[in-house]
């Protein structure tokens, strides 16, 4: 049987605005392995500008901020995430982990063997 490809991209909007989708989730994980929203910028290929402005976008759409800096001339300087950004990332990525089986449905199924290697060329 032939199978083709399905991608599915998880989306959760904010009136305009995407309030958590795949590239959010891995600044998410980004931030809360590095402790910062520079450094997790670096690590995505990103500028910190971008990831500030991505981050701000998240924090504004949610109830709860999901990241906060860390300001101060003390030990702690950089960004962590909240409670609620480890909740909301957590549930992200098992709304993620379910989309997954729908390659198991017979739908996409019918839906694969339907599909063109390669589009037809045009007439």
């Amino acid at each position: 049987m032939k199978v083709g490809a399905l991608k599915l991209k998880l989306q959760l909007a904010c009136g305009d605005a995407y309030a958590l989708g795949p590239g959010k989730a891995d600044l998410l994980d980004a931030i809360g392995r590095d402790g910062s929203i520079s450094a997790a910028g670096r690590t995505l290929g990103m500028s910190y500008r971008r990831a500030w402005l991505l981050v701000d976008e998240m924090n504004r759409c949610f109830a709860a901020p999901l990241v906060e800096t860390l300001r101060g001339g003390g030990r702690e300087r950089g960004a962590r995430l909240t409670a609620a950004g480890t909740d909301m990332l957590a549930a992200y990525r098992e709304l993620e982990a379910a989309m997954a089986d729908v390659a198991d449905h017979p739908a996409y199924r019918r839906l694969a063997a339907a599909l063109r290697d390669t589009p037809a060329d045009p007439s």
